[in-house]
């Protein structure tokens, strides 16, 4: 099969989803009375605006971070369910950590990262063990802990951790953690952002968490497709059987596939960490879960999680006006996520029997011809 057709089949499972979910949505819309052209055209427009896009990118940076989480998992043949526990652990306690210590700025960023992503890979590379040791599946093992750690650990850890304040001049109070020096938060990127563009409105930042998030990408992808241990990672995922034979220790891989995507996952909260400098008694919550779908849509390469990480980043921005202008239901949105992982799961295995079809009738061509030179 010729590279332009590989890639034709790859793009057009994505679009072919989201053009479904739009077509789905739009009949929804117009069976309860709404016009789908002007919810649209309300969210687009809505997009188009620099404060609007900023947000976008803010929400759609842990989504990425969440879904090469995911992702790590996926390429081993293992399914990480347990990246919200996991990212809102090692969010609290990097949090917690990061107010108790004064460094200089670079130390101290780096004090928190390495906290974080430990506390994720401590959390996740349990259930590697569990596999490894005990036979527990994964997938069960990582929704328990998931219910330990959110409902359990977290609860108690911030009642214990708590500290009251105020915000800015006072007038706000806060409830959470103790906040953090300014040497220990990343800086944001609005000066660069305002090279090429009109000054933001005041509030608005642009989280520096988005080099970080693009860096993890980076590194995803080199670790994975250019490394020996990547090789060793993929063929443990796919035949754990022939991997045992070629000298892969499919037991120790398990564990570390599963430490490396919980340091990861530990990376998500930081978003949110960078901005409000403490882990706030009501933090953002699903961003592991939606790393599942961000991850799925994107196939689990970098380039693709990113486009489905800013294509979910961007419904729930919108979410917003369409409650405002009253054009649509907020919970369209929902449904077209829905609607767009159900379509992508569907495309990728049409695409992937297309693909097959096509490999099968090379092969017998290839044959043929060698037969008939002989």
């Amino acid at each position: 099969m010729s590279a332009l057709r590989r890639l034709v089949l790859a793009l057009a499972a994505p679009a072919a989803a989201v053009g479904f979910a739009l077509v789905t949505s739009s009949l929804i819309l117009l069976l309860i009375g709404s016009n789908p052209l002007v919810a649209y055209g309300d969210m687009l427009e809505h997009a188009s605006k620099l404060e609007t896009l900023v947000d976008i990118l803010n929400r759609a940076t842990p989504l990425y971070v969440s879904g090469i989480a995911v992702a790590i998992a996926f390429r081993m043949n293992l399914f990480n369910i347990g990246v919200e526990g996991q990212f809102l652990l090692a969010f609290l306690v990097a949090a917690h950590a990061g107010s108790l210590v004064s460094l200089p700025a670079a130390l101290h960023i780096a004090f928190i990262l390495v906290v974080a992503m430990s506390v994720g890979a401590a959390y996740a590379g349990a259930a590697g063990v569990l596999k490894v040791t005990r036979g527990v599946n994964e997938v069960i093992s990582t929704i328990m802990l998931n219910a330990i750690a959110v409902s359990g650990l977290v609860a108690w850890l911030i009642k214990e951790w708590q500290a009251g304040g105020s915000i800015g001049t006072g007038t706000t109070t806060r409830v959470g953690t103790a906040p953090i020096d300014e040497s220990g938060l990343l800086p944001d990127l609005n000066g660069v952002l305002e090279l090429v563009t009109r000054d933001l409105r005041p509030g608005k930042e642009l989280t520096g968490v988005l080099v970080l998030a693009l860096v993890v990408g980076v590194v995803y992808h080199v670790l994975v497709n250019r490394t020996v241990f990547g090789f060793d990672l993929r063929a443990s995922g796919f035949n754990p059987f022939a991997a045992r034979v070629g000298g892969v220790p499919p037991k120790r891989m398990i564990i570390l596939a599963m430490s490396i995507s919980g340091a990861v996952a530990g990376l998500v909260g930081m978003a949110e960490l960078m901005q409000s400098g403490y882990f706030p008694s009501n933090p953002i919550q699903g961003l592991g879960y939606a790393g599942i779908a961000v991850a799925l849509l994107g196939r689990n390469h970098p380039v693709g999680i990113a486009f489905g990480a800013l294509i979910f980043a961007f419904l729930d921005v919108s979410s917003g006006v369409l409650q405002f202008s009253g054009a649509a239901p907020r919970e369209i949105v929902v449904i077209m996520q829905g609607v767009i992982i159900l379509a992508a799961v569907v495309a990728y295995e049409m695409a992937h029997r297309a693909r097959n079809r096509e490999e099968a009738r090379s092969a017998a061509a290839a044959l043929h011809e060698a037969r008939a030179e002989a």
